[in-house]
Parts: structure tokens; sequence; C-alpha cells
């Protein structure tokens, strides 16, 4: 229970902020960045969160049905934009590649 209870609130602190500044960024990135900073400053107990954590990545393809159901229903606003969807997406997946690549060896160095 203290697991999602932790997850929520900071998903709820992340709207918050969000709200407050124009919801620039998305909440939940927010609360997702807030959460990663209490779990590497152990204001969180990463026991605690673990299990429920585990939890939701096992299970983390059933999140993607109701977005794939909405861009199902409004296809039809996408017509045309094919290239510039596929483009991107394709830069967008190298950057996230990149950036995870390089935050990876970063951590790996700092535990050595």
């Amino acid at each position: 229970m203290y697991g999602i209870f932790i997850i929520f609130l900071f998903y709820a602190i992340g709207i918050l902020i969000s709200k407050l500044f124009g919801e620039i960024i998305p909440g939940s990135v927010i609360g997702m960045v807030l959460l990663f900073v209490a779990l590497m400053t152990r204001i969180v107990n990463t026991e605690k969160v673990k299990p429920v954590a585990c939890f939701i990545t096992r299970h983390m393809a059933l999140f993607f049905v109701p977005v794939g159901a909405g861009l199902m229903v409004t296809a039809h606003y996408f017509k045309g934009a094919t290239l510039a969807i596929v483009t991107a997406s394709a830069v967008s997946t190298v950057l996230v590649m990149i950036t995870v690549g390089l935050i990876q060896q970063f951590m790996e160095k700092k535990n050595d």
C-alpha cells in the first residue's frame, strides 16, 4: 500500500506543479522526475516502492491499450502527416537511446 501511495503522491504533485506553471511539461513527467530524485536521495525507501514498481513494469503493455484505441478513433486527423510522424518518431527514438546510454554510462562511472 505504501508503494502505490508514494507513486500516486508524486504523480499528483507533478500534476499540481504542471498546472501552476501553465502545463509546459506534463505533470506525469514532473512527478516521475521528482520521484526519481526522492529515490536517489533516499527520501523514499526503494524497497517499499519496488514491489509496486515491478508490478507496474510487468504489466506496462496494458497501459498502451487506451492510447492505441484513441489513435484508431482519431486516425483521420493524421492523414497527410505520415512523413512528419515517422521522422519525429525516428529522431526522438534515437535521441532517447543516446540520452539513456549516456546516463547509464554516467551512473556506472559514479558507482565505481
